[in-house]
């Protein structure tokens, strides 16, 4: 009799775990007074618990920036971003636009989620560009200029889509259709970095 129930809840836990669920919801289990599992993304009570914690985008949250030391930095550090700028044949303000919104300029800006310097490159990232050192500024943004380029030819020089892979990884925006994916935060940067460009762009023309 236990043997049945055990394949019963097995069987019950597989069937729903194939069975379509909101995307992008957290996954609740419950064990019902018959032994049934029960799975869903809209708990009923605090009986229910997380099962599956989904990935919702990538939050920009930063645990250590210097804000303060923002026009310092960015004085101190333009000639590189403009010379990098030039190398590869990006606007100056659209690059500035980025770091601004990743790092403040902070070349020892770590993130939540692990990016590190004033582009906030990802341990793989630098790894696909052969950055070794991502707190040092000119291999920072040197790696993230190239990143940058690479995303504005793979989205047709398209600047939201290119800012949105940025942040949010080149196989999200592909996976939603080339569009930008419906994270919250991954619009809002958009929108942020963009506000910034616009911003650049007026001071230098």
């Amino acid at each position: 009799m236990l043997l049945r129930r055990s394949k019963f809840i097995v069987l019950t836990v597989s069937m729903t775990l194939l069975a379509p669920v909101t995307l992008y919801a957290d996954i609740y289990k419950y064990v019902d007074k018959h032994g049934r599992v029960i799975l869903t993304d809209k708990p009923q009570s605090n009986k229910y618990k997380l099962l599956v914690k989904t990935w919702k985008g990538w939050e920009e949250k930063k645990s250590n920036v210097a804000y303060d030391k923002f026009t310092d930095n960015k004085k101190k550090y333009a000639s590189t971003i403009d010379y990098y700028a030039r190398l590869y044949r990006l606007p100056k303000s659209l690059l500035h636009a980025v770091i601004t919104a990743e790092s403040a300029y902070d070349p020892n800006a770590i993130s939540r989620a692990g990016a590190v310097g004033l582009m906030q490159l990802m341990p793989e990232t630098a790894k696909r560009y052969g950055v070794n050192n991502r707190r040092n500024p000119s291999d920072n943004v040197h790696g993230g200029t190239r990143y940058l380029r690479d995303l504005l030819k793979m989205f047709k020089n398209d600047v939201r889509l290119a800012l949105a892979a940025y942040n949010a990884g080149e196989g999200a925006v592909k996976k939603h259709g080339n569009k930008i994916p419906p994270y919250k935060e991954t619009r809002n940067y958009v929108k942020k970095v963009i506000a910034y460009y616009k911003q650049y762009r007026k001071s230098t023309t």
